[in-house]
């Protein structure tokens, strides 16, 4: 068995100024799994007939673009010849690499927004499904409401970059008029939540209404007064991206769904089939509290009503 060194030596990488960063398990993962086949002389081509998947799914783990399962990591290094010890390191830092928390304020301090990074993830999915209890999820924000949300962050923004995130945030929206599903269920408190004067709020209720009506949307509102079948606090999207293949034994990747979760401080993401499951779980039970389709629209029509009533203007 050969003893390849692992881990440490790749533990940081050059930033644009030649400084040395500290990697994320991911990206450590990959690094090390592409120095492993690159040290033992052995082609992507030849490592993916071994492990029985694609060669350019042997790429995309060697780029990051797909995180490997548990097997897959142990069935490649061993492919290659390595030791119990690499073989050991390597399954660690699989493991570490399931679940990624990553800090709004460390993701600002490199660019002026991150709705790039979470266009990128959309676009790959070819399915996700957003659960929002406090405001109208991004995708189906307005520009008015998505510019007075960003206002509101703790890391102020800008003027120029304010006007870029809500510009960034609007062009991600083009992906619900493309071959791609997304599903949606808001609750009716971040439907009634201001960030502005009624007139906010009822454009976006307007808004609802219209995105609600394509075929590959499906929005689902949970009105206050419905019975409840379970309770989540805080918002999560679940992906599912294009990458069906299956891994070592017959297992679907762990890449290819995943959940992120949104908290004040920081995105946790986490590719654990444990977690997504749970996820799933829930939004199962969420789902059967909700509204869709002519009940939601209808939902929404009267709620506009509401809110035009009590302060005294006119509904949308």
């Amino acid at each position: 068995m050969r003893d390849y060194p692992v881990g440490d030596e790749l533990a940081s990488s050059k930033g644009a100024a030649g400084h040395a960063r500290p990697m994320g398990a991911r990206a450590r993962l990959a690094a090390d799994l592409r120095r492993l086949r690159r040290l033992a002389g052995v082609s992507g081509r030849n490592l993916a007939r071994q492990l029985g998947i694609s060669q350019s799914k042997v790429s995309r783990i060697e780029s990051g673009h797909t995180l490997p399962s548990r097997a897959e990591v142990i069935a490649w290094a061993e492919a290659l010849g390595a030791s119990a010890d690499a073989v050991s390191a390597l399954t660690t830092l699989a493991e570490s690499a399931l679940v990624d928390v990553r800090s709004w304020r460390a993701g600002l301090r490199e660019r002026p927004h991150l709705q790039t990074e979470v266009g990128d993830r959309e676009a790959r999915a070819r399915r996700s499904y957003t659960y929002q209890p406090s405001i109208v999820p991004g995708l189906l924000q307005t520009s008015e409401y998505a510019r007075r949300v960003f206002a509101m962050f703790d890391i102020p923004y800008a003027p120029a970059d304010l006007a870029a995130a809500v510009a960034t945030r609007l062009e991600r929206q083009t992906l619900l008029y493309t071959d791609r599903r997304f599903d949606f269920l808001i609750i009716e408190a971040a439907l009634r939540w201001r960030p502005g004067p009624p007139s906010v709020v009822l454009a976006q209720l307007d808004r609802l209404r219209n995105v609600s009506t394509l075929d590959n949307v499906s929005l689902g509102l949970i009105p206050l007064d419905r019975p409840a079948t379970t309770y989540i606090s805080h918002s999560f999207v679940i992906y599912e991206n294009d990458d069906n293949e299956s891994g070592t034994g017959g297992q679907r990747t762990d890449g290819s769904e995943y959940v992120e979760v949104e908290t004040i401080h920081a995105n946790l993401t986490t590719h654990d089939p444990d977690d997504v499951r749970l996820y799933r779980g829930r939004w199962e039970r969420l789902a059967k509290m909700a509204l869709f389709d002519a009940d939601a629209r209808q939902f929404l029509t009267d709620l506009a009503a509401d809110i035009g009533a009590t302060d005294g203007g006119p509904a949308c």
